[in-house]
């Protein structure tokens, strides 16, 4: 695997900026982080990324990974109105400045070698231009003109550091809230050393803020006001943040915001007894509240941000047309069901994102859903799987989003856990399930007929206790075993009937079979029959998977890459955890820590490589790819939220869609790659001559796509000038022309 991505470095110019444009993010922008204000716009910080809302208007625009920012998981927030610049905080330790030119990253955050803490930035606060940053080891000083860092103190007692939860400047002293009480100290020559810092209380301190005259520190429970922490006489429940706006203060509690005047006097209630709060602004005099899962409200409780799904989490996804549906549930490392979340599954209508209110409404359920299928005859009959070792697991079925039945043959707390969905070419449905009541090493079947009348479990084979998928074809099915012991691929067979259970046929494929190990963490079926197959240590192909196997001596194959006359196996020892296929038959591969490669046909070329460091991917581990035929889009799914390429590959078949050639003009001192052509036939015979008419490079596509690295037929550039792309697809009845200006 090392070589590979070393082969990669060299063979793929790829550029942040030149995707610009290409991505879009299907973030949530439900959880509120802060609320910031600028002329007539409210600055909406979430997990996600920034909306910035006019309230006038009513306009909403985005500032995302995928136009601009760096990073997602946002934790930290704060804007100086007068000079125009946002600093935002990341999980990871890393800021991007926001200024109306540009985005900068800031990676090089000053921490001691003995801290080995969270690098997560707790909050930020901005005075001119000074940025006052909290983090686990204590307080950084950040100049935002500079854009470098100043003095650091680590609060470190013994081995132990005392973290900054959060901190403030006034009077040009540092006041730093923490666990073990509020801290201060002058900027000057002494900052850094922590024990000249000033113990002023030893309260368990979450909050602060200031409003350059006074200043607010708050307990989870209590409200503590100036200098001689004058406490507010008001009982709170769970203080989620205090906010200093001109001359009133917020109390932001979990379902209640107070506004206060300067001296403590409380001035108003606002009740959102509904809502979960994390945060409060006044804006000309009107109050706006952040929240945990509907984004800003106003005093009559609408919900104001950018559509969205429910959360960010995301493991699986089904797409059909222009409609999306979700899952978000995993397995642990022992495959155990996880409840980390207890979500249920999000829905895109074409229109806009739907969270069906049966998940809101059964919170003592336990749901951990790991795989949506819809019925091809009727898109309104949704099934999902729970994964839960628990009374709630089953296969469920939903109508227009709302609750119809559950199917389930188990009480027992660990057998037949249902987790992977297929329907046949008849609209059957097949749920794959765990731990096979009977011989829990034995992956089972639920068997649900198209008019739902029969419900039937089916014992399948020893592929050691559980799922990765199912794929149905045909008179088959494909499910993959993820276990390294006794996984592998099962091929069931129907035998011609495909109702009837007592005369099927079963194959298993492991190690014997050419598998790198006794698994299959990924699989799909190309345009050719062929099925690749995913691994926890390589990938593999199955040639022609529909013909007639069964009895056969079958065997499985890596795909050889050469590089410089050396042969490496493409992904050796990788785990792979999705596989998808365009309609021009590329390949999309994710790569677990090694984020998504965009493959030809046969797997003989990399056309592109993602990762979090050059793209908007939110993480290096995609779980689920799916494609858009129609419009070529590319989906990747993550634990940290779902993004959009705008693939170069759409509607391919047997005729020219829309011929594009980009870039165009290619200009050497701007762009160093190859020129790339889209639209073309599943089979295209390209000629590419100059001015003269003379041959300068030929070809054929295969896939709808196709790269000319601008080298003429004896491996030289191509000089200066104008080029013509000559093409005609495979029976030579329908033709398509282009022109390449090239610039050196």
């Amino acid at each position: 695997m090392k070589k590979i991505f070393q082969i990669l470095i060299f063979s793929i110019s790829f550029l942040f900026f030149a995707q610009e444009g290409k991505w879009q993010d299907l973030f949530s922008y439900n959880h509120i982080i802060k609320i910031k204000q600028d002329d007539k716009e409210l600055i909406v910080v979430t997990k996600s990324g920034l909306f910035y809302y006019n309230v006038a208007s009513g306009e909403i625009r985005k500032l995302s990974k995928a136009n601009g920012l760096h990073e997602v998981g946002i934790t930290a927030f704060d804007y100086n109105p007068d000079t125009k610049i946002g600093l935002i905080g990341y999980e990871t330790g890393a800021l991007d400045i926001v200024t109306p030119n540009g985005v900068t990253l800031i990676v090089d955050i000053p921490i001691a070698r003995s801290y080995q803490g969270s690098k997560k930035i707790n909050h930020i606060f901005i005075k001119d231009n000074l940025a006052i940053i909290s983090a686990g080891y204590g307080v950084s000083i950040f100049n935002l003109d500079k854009k470098e860092f100043g003095e650091t103190v680590f609060f470190q007692e013994g081995t132990n550091f005392i973290a900054s939860n959060e901190a403030f400047v006034k009077d040009n002293v540092v006041y730093a809230a923490t666990n073990q009480g509020l801290y201060s100290h002058k900027i000057d020559l002494e900052f850094p050393i922590y024990s000249t810092w000033q113990k002023l209380n030893a309260l368990n301190l979450s909050q602060s803020d200031t409003n350059g005259q006074n200043y607010l520190v708050a307990t989870k429970k209590e409200v503590y006001l100036g200098e001689a922490f004058q406490r507010l006489p008001y009982s709170f429940t769970d203080i989620k943040d205090v906010v200093w706006q001109a001359n009133d203060f917020l109390v932001c509690d979990v379902n209640k915001i107070y506004q206060f005047s300067t001296d403590g006097s409380l001035q108003s209630t606002y009740d959102f007894s509904s809502y979960q709060l994390t945060t409060g602004a006044l804006y000309n005099g009107k109050l706006f509240a952040g929240s945990a899962f509907s984004g800003i409200l106003d005093q009559n409780y609408t919900s104001v941000k950018p559509d969205g799904p429910y959360s960010n989490v995301a493991s699986r996804m089904t797409l059909v047309d222009d409609k999306i549906w979700v899952a978000t549930g995993k397995k642990g490392s022992c495959y155990q069901a996880i409840y980390d979340n207890n979500l249920g599954y999000y829905y895109y209508n074409g229109t806009r994102w739907e969270y069906p209110q049966y998940f809101l409404d059964n919170p003592q359920l336990a749901f951990n859903i790991l795989d949506v299928a819809v019925n091809p005859s009727n898109l309104s009959e949704i099934y999902f799987t729970n994964y839960a070792q628990r009374g709630s697991k089953g296969v469920y079925k939903m109508i227009d989003n709302k609750f119809s039945r559950v199917f389930n043959t188990s009480s027992a707390q660990w057998y037949n856990v249902p987790e992977y969905l297929a329907f046949d070419k008849n609209n059957n449905l097949f749920a794959t399930f765990s731990f096979f009541e009977g011989d829990v090493n034995f992956v089972g079947m639920y068997f649900i007929s198209q008019d739902g009348s029969r419900f039937e479990t089916i014992k399948t084979a020893n592929i050691k206790q559980n799922s990765s998928g199912i794929l149905a074809f045909n008179d088959r099915l494909f499910i993959g075993g993820p276990r390294v012991s006794e996984g592998g691929l099962l091929i069931y067979y129907f035998n011609n009937t495909p109702t009837r259970f007592d005369d099927d046929l079963k194959q298993i494929l492991r190690v014997e079979e050419g598998l790198p190990s006794a698994s299959v963490t990924a699989m799909t079926m190309d345009k050719n029959n062929s099925l690749w197959l995913g691994s926890t240590t390589g990938l593999r192909i199955l040639p022609n998977a529909l013909s007639d196997l069964y009895g056969t001596k079958v065997k499985v194959s890596p795909i050889v890459i050469t590089q410089n006359g050396i042969a490496e196996e493409l992904f050796k020892d990788a785990e792979i955890l999705s596989i998808a296929v365009d309609s021009g038959n590329n390949k999309w591969v994710s790569v677990n820590g090694g984020g998504v490669f965009f493959l030809s046909a046969d797997g003989q070329k990399v056309y592109n490589h993602f990762t979090k460091a050059n793209s908007p991917l939110p993480s290096d581990e995609v779980t689920d790819i799916k494609i858009n035929d129609k419009t070529g889009q590319v989906y990747f799914a993550t634990s940290s939220g779902i993004v959009v390429y705008k693939g170069d590959v759409a509607n391919v078949t047997s005729k020219f869609g829309e011929v594009i050639v980009y870039p165009n003009p290619v200009v050497y001192s701007q762009f160093k790659g190859s020129v790339k052509i889209k639209g073309l036939a599943e089979k295209t015979n390209i000629r590419i001559t100059d001015a003269a008419g003379n041959l300068i490079h030929q070809a054929v596509s295969r896939n709808g796509y196709y790269e000319w690295n601008l080298q003429n037929q004896r491996g030289s550039r191509v000089a200066s000038g104008i080029y013509f792309v000559l093409m005609t697809n495979e029976d030579g009845t329908d033709k398509a022309t282009a022109k390449i200006a090239v610039v050196n």
